[in-house]
């Protein structure tokens, strides 16, 4: 028989269920999104990756290529979420976030990705042929190349099309941080406003492929000789 508890977080009182499965019910919903949106918008062309959640401050999500490696030497790419904004947008752009990633995966093993973090105009393209069209502030009249992309989601397009028959099928992402820490860091699509700190000082930026770091003005485009895939991440 399942216990519950009455546990307080962040100044409310949370029921906890012992019968819940927390890992499984957020991560088969994104396999299962990433299965829909790779058969509706990329023709099941896309090789599975590993899909993380990781809190990156000022990001919802980014893409990394080859980044985990099996005991039987296969590897994957990685397409990392922010849980962070789960909750705070709607789950329209939190999957429009995993598709805009979809988009550098589909780069990686089929195009010819620019230099890192350059966002290409071939990936421009990708974007808007799937209903994403690209902007680097996340609006309309946006650059649409550049280092630091964002989008917005066309209405008519082939993504809203897809997700809105993704929701009538009762799809849920139901997990979500309930209250923002401080931002860790930022890297791939970035939310909206720029990046500043109270201090005043040059921010750190680490590589997330082998932790080098780096300490440059604010707003700096720095990328990991080393690990040509790997933007450095701002840490604030």
């Amino acid at each position: 028989m399942a216990t519950t508890a009455l546990v307080p977080i962040s100044k409310t009182v949370v029921l906890r269920d012992a019968s819940l499965r927390p890992t499984q019910e957020t991560y088969d919903p994104l396999q299962e999104a990433y299965d829909y949106f790779n058969g509706r918008l990329f023709q099941d062309s896309l090789p599975n990756c590993l899909v993380t959640l990781k809190r990156h401050g000022r990001s919802y999500g980014y893409f990394v290529g080859d980044r985990y490696g099996r005991a039987d030497g296969r590897v994957s790419d990685e397409i990392a979420m922010n849980p962070m904004y789960f909750h705070t947008r709607s789950l329209t752009e939190t999957l429009s976030t995993l598709v805009h990633e979809m988009v550098h995966l589909w780069q990686h093993h089929h195009g010819k990705p620019g230099r890192p973090p350059y966002h290409n105009r071939q990936w421009a393209e990708q974007m808007k042929e799937i209903g994403l069209y690209p902007s680097d502030t996340g609006a309309a009249g946006g650059k649409e190349t550049g280092d630091r992309m964002s989008h917005y989601i066309l209405p008519s397009g082939p993504f809203a099309a897809a997700c809105a028959g993704l929701e009538r099928r009762g799809f849920e992402i139901v997990w979500g941080e309930i209250a923002p820490a401080k931002p860790e860091g930022s890297g791939g699509e970035p939310t909206p406003g720029k990046t500043e700190t109270k201090s005043g000082k040059r921010p750190k930026y680490t590589c997330p492929d082998c932790g080098a770091n780096a300490w440059a003005r604010h707003e700096a485009k720095l990328g990991c000789f080393e690990h040509e895939s790997a933007v450095l991440m701002l840490l604030s």
